[in-house]
């Protein structure tokens, strides 16, 4: 298969297709063209393999292969042939391969795996090996590309680590994991995480000073649909539970209903936050 040069084909090639394939005659570069271009996993497969045998690009071309194997449903040999040629990749390529198996994982719900491959990921950050050695890394969401701190990767390996003990249901895991994630890094999302785990675990009234928190926007990233949601769904749970929620009000926007609520609470029982705020005036006494 002869792979057209960029010159060619120009007007029947997308400008933003023809600039993923990189330029050459090489395996690796058959390989990309058949999967862009062709859209032929199959094809592509077979020539990534060439790549990885004739070490042409052997790291790229065992990641690409791997996606390509995860979209036609085949994740469980990806896995396989992941573990077993990483070996034949550079030093500094085995933190992006950690990636893509901790992708593999998920998808196929290997949950055991995810957990072993995250401690790994958060050993080599406390030994200085993460980002080859370098305080930031490049990183890419959505077609944009920013850098990364050691801070932002050890809380969202963190906030990882735990969201994966809550898939086994072990709570007790999950809160001491979520409680270090927001010492590192706090938002809005751990917060509520770590409010579940509490939750789920009986502490209504500790969940519930986390949630106001959430709620009164102590927290990052709490300005966005997703997370009011569930915000509103923990406080319905703890609502049930007889646990009183006291949200921040914005008095110029919510005069009437702020004081309607205040004349509503006023004579009821305090919330346990002003009980622990009397008892240590208290114990100052």
């Amino acid at each position: 298969m002869e792979i057209p040069s960029r010159s060619q084909n120009n007007d029947t090639i997308p400008i933003h297709v023809l600039h993923k394939v990189p330029s050459g005659n090489g395996p690796y570069v058959r390989a990309k063209h058949a999967q862009i271009v062709e859209k032929d996993p199959e094809a592509a497969i077979i020539w990534f393999w060439e790549a990885i045998n004739a070490r042409d690009k052997t790291d790229s071309a065992l990641k690409d292969m791997a996606m390509v194997m995860k979209q036609m449903n085949r994740t469980e040999e990806a896995i396989q042939i992941v573990k077993s040629v990483r070996t034949l990749c550079p030093k500094n390529s085995q933190e992006s391969i950690d990636s893509v198996l901790m992708d593999l994982y998920k998808r196929c719900g290997k949950v055991d795996e995810q957990i072993a491959m995250l401690k790994h990921k958060l050993k080599k950050i406390f030994i200085g090996e993460t980002f080859n050695g370098r305080t930031t890394k490049a990183a890419r969401s959505h077609g944009k590309k920013f850098q990364v701190s050691v801070k932002q990767e050890t809380s969202r390996l963190l906030g990882n680590l735990g969201w994966a003990y809550m898939q086994k249901s072990n709570y007790i895991a999950a809160e001491v994991v979520y409680r270090k994630a927001q010492m590192v890094d706090p938002d809005a999302n751990k917060a509520l995480n770590l409010c579940h785990c509490l939750i789920k675990q009986g502490q209504s009234k500790e969940a519930a000073s986390i949630l106001d928190n959430v709620f009164q926007g102590k927290f990052p990233g709490f300005d966005n649909d997703k997370s009011r949601n569930r915000a509103e769904q923990l406080a319905s749970e703890l609502k049930e539970k007889n646990v009183p929620i006291l949200q921040s009000f914005d008095f110029e926007d919510d005069f009437i209903e702020a004081l309607q609520w205040w004349e509503n609470n006023r004579r009821s029982k305090r919330l346990p936050i002003f009980k622990e705020i009397s008892q240590d005036e208290d114990d100052i006494t």
